[in-house]
């Protein structure tokens, strides 16, 4: 039988999973495993929202090995080690529990199609300092230390001589312009349970970005919307400001000012993880990313494909896709095609990107961004209601692609039931 293995459970890697375990594994026409070395999946895009403490991951994460059981596919807790490519084999590194004891040992895993989804990490660019003083948002395990150092500051003002808390983030993206006004709406949810001493003065969010605005992948009329509401929202919004150094007090910028920060969280730039650096002897860039063809199958083996984050795909106008929620689950589908196409000896199809347009939400405040499509010609600025509510429906279809029409909505109903039963903001 057929083996396919997919590594790496995010947006594009479960989806993908999903669809070829319904189509292929559930009629016995191909095996199918997805690998991660996480239990359970959360949609990446929210991270900024577990570390403000407005959505709790123990609720929303899905389980990657009940979810196998319900869709034709196996799950594999583990972390990729290498690829030998001359064998079809994957090599698994050791599983081992945080206070040092090993669960599950090395392993193999062979196979017939690979697809990489592994995603991206944050890039520090070796900046002075950030990964011993900086919070990344990669994953709920590093939301959630954000979320509890940021309890704690609350619970320290006016206890320890404190009168205010002062967070800054690095990085004028999607990311970063989220958790900014995030911050600010859980303040406000903090003081309404035991907090009446909490204000909006007492917190101070600093964001901080090299480039001229922020959002610097949208048009400029969004980026300036989205920057007057945030110094609506009180945020220091700091633009044409190089960081040089993070320290355990601050940030020190190229002309030698220090932004003073209690917390400092780093979302300036991304890359693919470390490790898959020329992983198997396959062709990646200075971003560690796999380099990918049209069918996005690596450059150098046709049995391997890369999806999402990962991947560097170039786009024919030049440039690359880019590193996005609906990238990855373009790529998916188009995947999910060719290995169906693979099966019954079909020619391949090439993936040509569809640009949707970007959306960021401004919390309860406000939604900005821009649609693109058939509908419009060029970008069409949307915001306040009608963004906000087709923000809301791309994690609605990410979804769908994995429970199907029926089940979401459901899941939608069980949400507005949780805003009245459940308290607003996790304490905890």
């Amino acid at each position: 039988m057929y083996k396919i293995v997919i590594v790496g459970g995010g947006a594009g890697g479960l989806e993908l999973a999903t669809k070829l375990g319904n189509k292929l594994g559930r009629k016995g026409k191909a095996h199918i495993t997805l690998v991660d070395k996480n239990h359970t999946h959360l949609w990446k895009p929210l991270l900024h929202e577990v570390a403000a403490g407005s959505l709790d991951d123990g609720i929303d994460a899905l389980s990657y090995r009940v979810h196998a059981k319900s869709h034709g596919f196996n799950f594999k807790l583990a972390a990729l080690k290498d690829i030998n490519r001359e064998e079809k084999i994957i090599q698994l590194d050791k599983i081992i529990d945080p206070d040092g004891t090993e669960i599950l040992p090395e392993s193999t895993l062979d196979y017939d199609i690979l697809v990489m989804a592994l995603g991206s990490v944050t890039n520090d660019f070796n900046t002075k300092g950030v990964s011993d003083n900086c919070i990344f948002l990669d994953n709920p395990q590093q939301a959630k230390r954000f979320h509890h150092l940021m309890l704690n500051k609350y619970l320290q003002l006016g206890v320890k001589e404190t009168n205010k808390v002062n967070i800054a983030i690095v990085g004028a993206g999607a990311t970063g312009v989220e958790l900014s006004a995030e911050l600010y709406n859980s303040l406000e949810q903090v003081s309404s349970y035991g907090f009446e001493h909490i204000n909006n003065t007492d917190l101070k969010v600093s964001l901080v970005e090299a480039g001229e605005k922020i959002l610097p992948a949208l048009p400029e009329r969004i980026s300036s919307s989205a920057h007057q509401e945030l110094l609506k929202l009180g945020v220091d919004v700091r633009t044409k400001t190089m960081v040089t150094e993070a320290t355990k007090t601050g940030l020190i910028t190229k002309d030698g000012e220090l932004i003073e920060a209690d917390l400092i969280v780093w979302a300036a730039g991304i890359k693919a993880p470390n490790f898959l650096k020329d992983i198997g002897g396959l062709e990646t860039n200075r971003i560690n990313q796999l380099v990918v063809k049209q069918t996005l199958q690596t450059t150098l083996d046709d049995n391997i494909y890369a999806i999402g984050d990962c991947a560097s795909c170039p786009l024919p106008q030049g440039g690359f896709v880019p590193p996005r929620a609906q990238s990855a689950h373009q790529m998916a589908s188009l995947v999910a095609k060719n290995i169906f196409a693979t099966l019954k000896q079909k020619p391949l199809i090439a993936y040509k990107y569809t640009d949707y347009g970007s959306l960021v939400s401004l919390s309860n405040y406000s939604t900005v961004g821009s649609l693109m499509g058939s509908l419009t010609k060029g970008s069409m600025k949307v915001e306040g209601s009608l963004a906000r509510l087709v923000y809301a429906s791309l994690y609605r279809m990410h979804k769908v692609a994995l429970h199907g029409y029926i089940k979401t909505a459901l899941m939608m109903l069980v949400e507005r039931i949780n805003r009245i039963l459940r308290p607003r903001l996790k304490l905890h």
